[in-house]
Parts: structure tokens; sequence; C-alpha cells
């Protein structure tokens, strides 16, 4: 499989532990958007993270979208995914750009700028959970991490990268979760610091040909860590006409009579595979 996640348990069970790869699918939606460079990595950290947070749910259809929204040129990016590993997302300005880092990285913090992170969890009750903070840096793998601190009260180390080409193809993608699970031993945290601490950065050690398996190695080798689970990740988007078609069937009747009486058609696009729907003036009338 060539992007793909691995879930595994540590320590007794006192940590829980996820890695990714993920470079096809942040490719496939860097050529879908057509993505500036630091547009790209702040969409494909975000679209690595949700793919975890939706394995995180436990059931297929529980739903995780995650919005980072900030006053720099980019204004945000958004991802949504499932927990089949299927993932989807955009950023809402794709051409934005901003100058690098004095070291040659992407500021992706300095496009997105202050804002907030809001985490959306519907899971099958009525009313889906709503989490919100405000930014801590903008840099994705931070604000993220805060959430599940502050929001859900677990400890958390997130780390996530995108290495973008000259041609602005992606290279590498991927990242690593670690939690702390309730009851942990606190010697538990220096060790675990010590280790992160030694880890180079998610694209450089892809780069020097790593695995997700590599990654829980070099972090938890010496914690006794068991691998639980694979799962294949994808960029996927469900729209189908069937779906537009109920969405402005959704609008209702006085709003879908202005559209016909003013336009006589309606052109839709999605915002997360760009496909463009077209309803001509009888397909119109027929749903209203």
């Amino acid at each position: 499989m060539t992007d793909y996640c691995i879930r595994a348990t540590a320590a007794s069970g006192q940590i829980r532990a996820f890695a990714a790869s993920s470079a096809g699918l942040v490719n496939h939606a860097a050529h879908t958007h057509s993505t500036t460079p630091v547009a790209t990595a702040a969409l494909g950290r975000l679209l690595t993270a949700a793919s975890i947070m939706g394995l995180m749910a436990g059931n297929d259809e529980d739903l995780i979208t995650v919005s980072i929204r900030g006053d720099g040129v980019l204004g945000g990016v958004l991802a949504t995914a499932d927990g089949r590993g299927r993932v989807k997302g955009y950023a809402h300005n794709p051409t934005a750009d901003v100058p690098n880092k004095p070291n040659g990285k992407l500021d992706v913090g300095g496009a997105i700028g202050a804002g907030v992170i809001t985490v959306v969890k519907d899971v099958g009750l009525k009313e889906p959970y709503v989490g919100k903070l405000e930014l801590v840096s903008g840099e994705i793998a931070e604000d993220i991490a805060s959430y599940f601190l502050l929001s859900e009260q677990t400890p958390s180390v997130l780390a996530l990268g995108v290495l973008v080409e000259q041609d602005y193809s992606v290279k590498h993608a991927g990242g690593y979760l670690i939690q702390l699970m309730p009851g942990h031993d606190d010697n538990l945290i220096l060790d675990l610091e010590e280790k992160i601490l030694e880890f180079s950065s998610v694209t450089e050690f892809y780069s020097a040909g790593k695995t997700p398996e590599d990654v829980l190695e070099a972090l938890l080798g010496d914690f006794g860590y068991e691998i639980t689970e694979r799962v294949p990740i994808e960029y996927y988007c469900n729209c189908d006409k069937e779906r537009v078609k109920g969405a402005i069937v959704s609008l209702g009747r006085t709003e879908l009579a202005q559209i016909i009486a003013e336009d006589g058609q309606a052109e839709v696009n999605c915002h997360f595979c760009n496909t463009q729907y077209h309803f001509d003036k009888a397909e119109l009338m027929g749903m209203l």
C-alpha cells in the first residue's frame, strides 16, 4: 500500500500511537487544487492529521472535520476524514504565497496567521461535538496537539511534514501522533521527551527511506510497543450529482425559483475535488 497509517500501543497500554505516510494523497490534493508550495504544506499537514484523527474515531462512518482559519493570506485549510482512512480537504486561497522562513523552510504559520482551530466530530449522536480554540502557531501540528490537551485532556505529541519539490510535486509527507493514556506513569513523560528530541523531522526521516514502522521503532522501541493495525489512507471525495441535487433542493422553493428566473441554469463546483456539476432549466424545474 502506498499511503497508510499504523496504530500501536506501548508501555502496557499507557501510550497509544499512530504513524502515517501520506505523500500520495497530499500530491493528489496539490494537483487537484493547484496549490502553491506553502498551501500544499498547510493542506498536506492537515490532511495527514485528519486521516489519523478519523481512524481514532472507532467507527467507519464517523466523520471528523478539522478547520483552521486565520487572518493570513492563505485564509485557512479544512479537512474531513472518516473511519476508513478516507480524507478530503481544501485551502481557502490555494494560490497564496509568502516568503520562506530564514532557514529556508515554508512559512505555514505566516501564511495562516492568527485565528482559530475548530474540530467537529460527528459520531452518530443527535448533535456533533464541536471544539474551538485559538491557534497556537498556525503550523498545524502544534495547534492540533493543543486541541487534544485543552479540549480532550489528552497529552499529545504530533509531528507533521510535507516536502515539496521545485516542480511543486510532493516528494514526502507524513506524520506521527503519540498520546499518553489516563493513569500513565509520570516518568513516561521524561523518557518520551528524550526520544522525541532525538528524532529528526518527519520529512528528513522519510527522505532517508524510512517507513511509518521505522518511525514508531525509533520513538517507542524502548517502551515495548505493538502494532495493532495497518490501514490504507487515501484522498477520496464522495460527491456525485445526486448529492449536489439534494443540496440545491435544500435551498427551498423561493430561492430555487429565483435561480430559474434569473439564470435558467445552475453550476455547482465541489470544493473538495473541483468537479463541476451543471443543471439545466428542465432539471431545475423538476426539482422545483
